[in-house]
């Protein structure tokens, strides 16, 4: 009998090429390969893009909490200055972030075909970016606050949008033309690639929307309304991919930082699944209702609430489960950690908070900062993990480590301001006199917002000081950073 179980385990254990047995629990280890040539330089072109959105938007943010912060308020008496910075910083912090860190992502976990095609993304995304961010001084364009992605309506923010927006639909489409096997037995390295493909193949669907969308609309939508039923559809897919990214950089962290994950390859491929074939139901809402509808608007919004969230729980579980069995990070693992953490806790308690939005107010923007804070940090984790990596100097591990827990305490701050405020009603999108706060609670909870914003601003500048620190000694693939050559 014991002689059958074993031979039972020997069979079983190479399906699992990347775990390892402990306690009787098998333990897998995420990792993804570097590859030695051109992908690995593009793939900083990506992260330098990525830096250069967030030293634009911090600048923003330190206008925007200015301008919200009780006492300070008054020094920007224009509503319109707020809501140019706060189009700026919405979509330098989200829209180029998130997608330069998908460029850096998709640029690794590919194959060497359409490389052409891949710089050709990163220089359309970059024109773009610099194009938006002039626009407040080159163009006087009315600002739209719409979801997901606010524009200033003015024909050099646009013409710069479109611009950023071909540059990723080039990047989207090099992704899922020079995608990489994963293979029948997967291990660690290919559920992660498997991760990332999903989250190409939600960023495909969410240009879809959006080009559905933009022929469907009718005409003579007011401005206000054209840009809001715009960007609905694509903006709440494109959040499956954000979601996707945040999983596989969870997983890479755990296990990079010393956590033991108790999560199978082939388990994780699932909840990858799971978290994309939401995605899938897009074209049907769109079938089914017109994009004025408001069935249409509650459709894909609980299509990203409920779809979006079943793989979470168990991925966080899993991260959770694994940091507490490895143990405290040791050296270079604790920045990765620290960021792991601070993510973990920021998306959470942007989560809890969903559930208690009611009516317009800032627990909206409570809810989605830490959500997206969330994102961000897990991304802010990749980034030290592949500086070394792609030819860097390593980060410095005390400022690196103080950075996610500055910035997630700010941000964590900023949150609990926004949430205490909304719940006395003071409304989103206004600053200024317009805020009206009358009470002395209203006061407090924006004050507490105001200080975590600038305690938020302060780790945000830290990781960009770190990181263009540890670049600033140049670039150059060394034999001990080199991965495969797919």
């Amino acid at each position: 009998m014991k002689a059958a179980l074993t031979r039972c385990i020997d069979l079983v254990r190479p399906v699992f090429r990347s775990e390892t047995w402990r306690g009787g629990m098998a333990v897998t280890h995420y990792d993804l390969a570097v590859p030695a040539d051109a992908r690995g330089t593009l793939a900083a072109g990506w992260l330098m893009l990525g830096l250069a959105s967030l030293i634009g938007a911090g600048v923003f943010s330190i206008l925007l909490v200015l301008a919200r912060t009780p006492y300070l308020q008054h020094l920007f008496p224009s509503p319109e200055f707020f809501r140019v910075a706060l189009i700026l910083h919405v979509d330098l912090s989200v829209l180029v972030w998130f997608l330069a860190l998908g460029g850096v992502l998709w640029s690794l976990n590919s194959t060497p075909r359409l490389a052409g095609m891949g710089w050709a993304a990163l220089v359309l995304g970059a024109l773009g970016t610099v194009q938006m961010s002039l626009a407040p001084l080159l163009g006087d364009g009315a600002p739209i606050m719409s979801n997901y992605v606010p524009v200033v309506d003015d024909p050099w923010f646009l013409w710069g949008l479109t611009v950023f927006g071909g540059g990723f639909a080039l990047l989207t489409l090099r992704s899922l033309a020079a995608v990489p096997r994963v293979g029948v037995r997967p291990d660690g390295g290919a559920a992660l690639r498997f991760g990332l493909n999903a989250a190409a193949v939600s960023a495909a669907v969410a240009l879809i929307a959006l080009a559905w969308s933009h022929l469907t609309i009718p005409e003579g939508v007011p401005r206000e309304g054209y840009f809001e039923i715009l960007f609905w559809g694509g903006g709440h897919v494109i959040q499956f991919t954000y979601t996707l990214f945040m999983l596989v950089a969870w997983l890479w962290l755990a296990s990079e930082s010393g956590g033991r994950v108790p999560l199978t390859p082939r388990v994780t491929l699932l909840m990858f699944s799971i978290a994309l074939v939401s995605v899938f139901l897009t074209p049907v809402i769109y079938l089914a209702y017109g994009v004025t509808s408001g069935e249409h608007r509650r459709l894909l919004t609980w299509l990203m609430q409920f779809g979006g969230g079943l793989a979470i729980l168990p991925v966080t579980l899993a991260v959770l489960a694994g940091m507490w069995r490895g143990g405290a990070a040791e050296g270079a693992q604790r920045p990765l950690r620290a960021a792991l953490v601070s993510s973990v806790v920021l998306f959470g308690v942007g989560g809890l908070i969903g559930f208690m939005v009611e009516g317009s107010n800032v627990k909206i923007p409570a809810h989605y900062h830490g959500c997206i804070v969330g994102v961000t940090l897990a991304l802010m984790g990749v980034v030290y993990l592949l500086l070394p990596r792609l030819g860097f100097g390593a980060p410095d591990v005390k400022l690196a480590t103080l950075q996610p827990f500055l910035y997630g305490v700010g941000q964590l701050l900023h949150v609990t301001g926004l949430l205490w405020s909304g719940g006395y009603g003071v409304q989103r999108k206004v600053a200024g006199g317009e805020q009206v706060l009358r009470s002395a609670g209203e006061i407090a909870g924006m004050g507490v917002m105001g200080l975590g914003g600038l305690i938020a601003v302060a780790g945000g500048l830290l990781f960009v000081v770190v990181v263009l620190r540890a670049m600033w000694g140049g670039r150059g693939l060394s034999a001990g950073n080199a991965g495969d050559s797919r």
